[in-house]
């Protein structure tokens, strides 16, 4: 998504592409509702945007978002990680 070719699309493309996807590519659309009423798209063309110029400190506060497998979470456990998963949001999976 930082290549030249993502980034000289125009915002109304990108939105176009993450709110209807691309048919056979994988690429499912992320959009709901209409259009004119999808900020959750318009978001992510903004993110998209920002990324060529992302830092490191975002990239790392990003990272603590992710969801972890139990493994994961036992590993970061066992290496003093403990900190880091209590901030995460639970895993949907995690409520069973």
């Amino acid at each position: 998504m930082r290549r030249s070719s993502t980034q000289s699309l125009s915002d109304g493309e990108l939105f176009y592409i993450i709110h209807h996807g691309v048919r056979f590519t994988g690429m499912p659309d992320w959009g709901e509702g209409s259009p004119d009423e999808d900020v959750d798209s318009w978001e992510l063309v903004h993110f998209v945007r920002h990324l060529p110029r992302i830092t490191p400190d975002e990239i790392q506060e990003m990272e603590k978002l992710n969801p972890r497998s139990p493994s994961e979470q036992e590993e970061e456990h066992h290496h003093g990680g403990g900190a880091a998963s209590e901030t995460r949001p639970p895993r949907a999976d995690e409520h069973r």
